[in-house]
């Protein structure tokens, strides 16, 4: 298994094994013997359990990035290994081959005696020298790194851009598809940002228009694409590294100015950890879904389901007023029928709604009960 995968593999457990183990040291010092610890489970323990994943996953995320930066280091560049710039003509690169030829020739190394001595190097240094002084070779080696010089049947730039293609467009392709099928399929729900005129909700799992709702990871995809695009196809480094990165990085730190394939290679992996971190980060600092509801008109019900509830409900209007026009039909046309149906219908609401109505029937009741006792038939108000 290759070394530069162990980082992301870790992703998987480390941080909640090393939240565990955090969070049980910190119980040890901060709670005075005696005293009762949080219970798992219980809202002080996932506060303080989220608040301490939230700084392991940020610090995992920065071992990250300088773990690949530290391996490219490691791995070194041609330039490094001749001690010219990376702007060096072919005078630089030659006079530098020359001044570490006299000290690495193989002659040299075995008439000194030493079996330690690397004699291999002088066959890195001449490889370096013949690469950076054939521009073809020097282009595809500042772009694509030394896995290029490797590449079978390239003898011009363009041949050397068609392999790259061929190379890593399928990587991006099959990382588009996947991250489409992950987020149709619901893996990938959290990430969204949701951009609704006049909705009441800001939560990922709304029943908003979905047509609406973008995803982070395809810009990041997107733009990392376009880097990479631009820096292999130009003729010359990318302006930003030249003007910006590299300064800096000359100027404030120890860390030797950046290549191009190393510029790629560090932007692949860093993406790739900040995908793994924000994914873990995001249910971690996003508001509950139920944030937004009413206090006490609806009861704590989303505003979201009660525009459903509506929706349904003139729905169902507009369908009982369509049932009824069907049982209209026949009376279409004829005066005297609908004014019959009519008359029945109101004599019917009277005789079975009014009347039957717990509240008409109580009132009728008291005004019957006012009657005089032992009034004469006929008399008023007797029973």
């Amino acid at each position: 298994m290759s070394a530069s995968l162990l980082p992301f593999i870790g992703w998987t457990f480390l941080p909640n094994l090393v939240t565990g183990w955090i969070q049980s040291i910190y119980y040890g010092f901060s709670i005075r013997a005696g005293d009762h610890k949080p219970q798992p489970g219980s809202p002080r323990y996932v506060k303080h359990r989220q608040r301490i994943l939230v700084i392991v996953i940020v610090a995992y995320l920065l071992y990250t990035i300088y773990e690949v930066d530290d391996q490219l280091r490691r791995q070194g560049n041609f330039y490094e290994s001749l001690g010219v710039a990376h702007d060096a003509g072919d005078r630089a690169i030659k006079s530098g081959f020359r001044r570490l030829a006299a000290k690495h020739h193989p002659d040299k190394v075995a008439a000194s005696g030493d079996p330690a001595a690397p004699g291999g190097h002088f066959v890195h240094l001449k490889l370096a020298q013949d690469t950076l002084l054939n521009p073809t070779q020097r282009f595809a080696y500042d772009r694509f790194g030394p896995d290029a010089l490797n590449w079978q049947h390239c003898s011009s730039i363009g041949d050397y851009l068609f392999q790259a293609l061929g190379k890593f467009g399928p990587t991006y392709l099959g990382a588009g598809i996947m991250m489409t099928i992950l987020g149709i399929t619901g893996y990938l729900q959290w990430g969204r940002f949701v951009s609704l005129e006049g909705s009441y909700s800001r939560t990922v799992n709304s029943e908003a228009d979905r047509s609406q709702i973008t995803q982070w990871r395809y810009l990041f995809s997107a733009l990392l694409l376009l880097l990479e695009v631009y820096t292999i196809t130009r003729p010359y480094w990318p302006p930003f590294l030249n003007n910006a990165i590299n300064p800096v990085l000359i100027r404030l730190t120890s860390h030797p100015p950046l290549l191009p394939f190393q510029l790629l290679a560090l932007a692949r992996k860093t993406t790739l950890s900040i995908f793994i971190a924000l994914s873990q980060l995001g249910p971690l600092l996003q508001p509950k879904p139920s944030a937004i509801t009413t206090s006490s008109t609806t009861g704590g019900i989303n505003l979201l389901q009660l525009n459903r509830i509506e929706q349904i409900t003139q729905a169902n209007e507009v369908e009982a007023t369509r049932l009824l026009g069907l049982d209209m039909a026949p009376f279409v046309g004829d005066g005297h029928s609908v004014d019959d149906l009519k008359a029945r219908l109101k004599e019917w609401l009277v005789q079975n709604t009014i009347r039957n109505d717990p509240e008409v029937r109580d009132a009728m009741g008291k005004v019957m009960g006012r009657r005089r006792l032992g009034a004469p038939a006929g008399a008023r108000n007797a029973r």
